[in-house]
């Protein structure tokens, strides 16, 4: 090839006319787009080609790897071994299980799993598992990512195969017995149901018993501002006295705010204005595909700086103390941030519930969320204007598939038994849905790029960084935190330049953990403050070296907000009439009530 030529250059005895090209790279992308949306619909946004390349990536390694062949091998005759002779000593009465579940597995704890032949049966699926466990790990040349994603994906497979999961299950065959089958007659009831709500569009059944702002979402209050984005409830005091200082609560779009106020006994936003805080709740609009161009910046305006400006108004000259709930804290401590950097004190403190700043450690969702599935998602969402949440619901129940999909169809269909709904359950089943252009850039500017914690995100065309906060922080984590999980959550003591940290390591998942209200059953926590300059301590040896308390975090929550308040005064009004903030309707208010 010379200089003058270029591989799309035709030579001059090839230049004859040709008619305008068909697919120019607008309508394949176009083209592209829609099916891969198409795909997303049938797949849960889970996105094929990244599991098909990892599994083609792992087997190419493999198969270039003779001697982790031969330890394969070699491993396969060992358990076939040890499980022949754990069966001759089981029939002959005598022996122990050759495997052992591990520890949050629950699968095989009834004791007629420990019965000839239902222990060999379930013992051998534990050693095929091991089995395959050594097969998709330390495969030389194979990278990390590519590695958890085989070795997940391989083990959501073979739990689909489980004992536990078949109609040969000895509780199933225990149940059938003592029921004459009519488990079954339930169980196929209770599919229909199912079926019924899931693809005909309806709600759980029992959700009917927890409807919002009856039996659920009920402190009494005013939504004192409203705009597209968001409505901004103010709660009625219930003492004398309050906190001078009013705390704003910022819940993650992704759910509805009343995970913070469900029903009286476990409400949050019950519990702190009875502990003498004016509190002031966001509340997030539901969008639609109208709203697919609203972005990260759109909720940082028109959500926290908005409802900053209406509780100046409201609650003048008082600084406040801001709390944030998952995706609500990460854009809350972006908020502050900002706020740092441009020298806006308004903030009192900052609280986040189960919110990441750093995403680094982001656990086994980072498998979901590549450049591959980032892309998938986002030809779905550009389809649709907006993505809803039940779209990834598959991948958030896979990350707990024991808990979440087989144990849920063995209880309530094999056995017959529904779980009994509950507020926290009827809460998780009114979804909501997120616009394109917002979900898309926190997917890749935060989750892929991580570009808060590296100081590259921008707000208002210069870059911000959490080391400009200098606000107290008190951070929760939960220890079985699939969403967000609490190395993750504890990664901004190594971030934020605050006067001090506070760090809360609570019982309980994403969700449960932080609903631990007062005289919930089984609640525990561990928390510890360190002040600025002191040496940081890592996460595992914190979580070694704190000590284990008993109960609930809140009172120790309220407690650290009261020492750093300046007092108590009178309790302001709700709302401020002939202004922008007057009082516009009863809380839960509008938008919490749409679909």
């Amino acid at each position: 090839m010379t200089s003058e030529t270029r591989p799309d250059d035709e030579s001059d005895i090839n230049r004859l006319p040709l008619p305008p090209a068909v697919f120019t790279p607008e309508l394949t992308r176009v083209i592209d787009r829609s099916y891969n949306a198409a795909l997303a619909q049938l797949t849960s946004g889970l996105a094929p080609r990244v599991l098909t390349m990892a599994y083609f990536t792992w087997l190419i390694h493999l198969s270039t790897s003779p001697g982790k062949q031969s330890q394969l091998i070699e491993k396969s005759l060992r358990k076939l071994t040890r499980l022949l002779s754990c069966n001759v000593q089981s029939a002959l009465g005598s022996g122990k299980p050759c495997v052992d579940p591990l520890p949050q597995d629950r699968r095989f704890v009834d004791s007629a799993w420990q019965q000839w032949p239902f222990n060999v049966w379930y013992q051998s699926f534990l050693l095929t598992q091991q089995w395959w466990h050594n097969a998709t790990t330390g495969v030389p040349g194979l990278d990390t990512k590519n590695e958890d994603i085989v070795e997940f994906a391989t083990r959501q497979w073979l739990d689909v195969f489980s004992p536990s999961n078949s109609l040969l299950n000895p509780e199933v065959l225990r149940a059938a017995a003592a029921e004459g089958g009519t488990n079954f007659i339930r169980g196929y009831q209770n599919f229909i149901e199912d079926w019924q709500w899931m693809f005909g569009g309806g709600k759980p059944p029992g959700v009917e018993n927890f409807r919002v702002g009856k039996e659920v979402a009920v402190t009494p209050g005013q939504v004192v501002y409203r705009n597209h984005l968001v409505e901004l409830i103010q709660y009625a005091p219930v003492t004398e006295q309050v906190h001078a200082e009013p705390v704003l609560i910022v819940p993650a779009w992704i759910m509805k705010y009343y995970i913070l106020d469900l029903s009286p006994e476990n409400s949050l936003v019950k519990y702190l204005v009875g502990q003498g805080h004016t509190v002031f709740m966001i509340s997030w609009r539901n969008p639609t595909a109208k709203d697919r161009d609203l972005g990260m910046e759109d909720y940082r305006e028109s959500g926290i700086m908005a409802a900053l400006a209406a509780i100046n108004t409201i609650v003048p000259e008082r600084r406040v103390h801001t709390v944030g709930y998952c995706l609500g804290g990460t854009l809350l401590a972006i908020a502050a941030a900002a706020m740092a950097r441009d020298d806006d004190d308004r903030i009192q403190s900052m609280t986040l519930f189960a919110a990441q700043t750093d995403f680094t450690e982001t656990g086994e969702l980072s498998l979901f969320i590549n450049e591959g599935q980032v892309s998938f998602l986002e030809s779905m969402m550009w389809n649709n204007g907006v993505l809803d949440a039940k779209q990834m619901s598959g991948a958030f129940q896979l990350l707990r598939s024991n808990d979440l999909i087989w144990s849920r169809m063995v209880h309530t269909y094999l056995l017959g038994k529904r779980q009994s709904m509950n507020d926290l359950m009827a809460w998780n089943a009114d979804t909501t849905r997120m616009p394109y252009r917002m979900h898309s850039e926190y997917l890749r500017g935060l989750f892929l790029n991580n570009d808060l914690a590296e100081g590259r995100y921008e707000v208002g065309g210069r870059p911000v960084t959490v080391n400009h906060i200098r606000v107290p922080i008190f951070a929760v984590g939960t220890v079985k935190d699939h969403v967000a999980p609490w190395r993750s959550v504890y990664r901004i003591r190594l971030l934020a330049d605050a006067v001090e940290f506070t760090f809360v390591l609570t019982s309980g998942g994403h969700n449960a953990g932080i609903v631990s209200e007062p005289g919930h059953h089984r609640r525990n926590y561990q928390i510890a403050t360190n002040k600025a300059g002191e040496n940081y301590i890592d996460p595992d040896a914190w979580q070694a070296d704190t000590q284990l308390r008993d109960g609930s975090w809140w009172p120790a929550w309220a407690k650290w907000l009261g020492e750093r308040s300046s007092g108590m005064s009178a309790a302001p009004p709700l709302g401020v009439s002939g202004t922008e903030y007057a009082q516009l309707g009863d809380a839960p208010g509008s938008y919490i009530l749409q679909d």
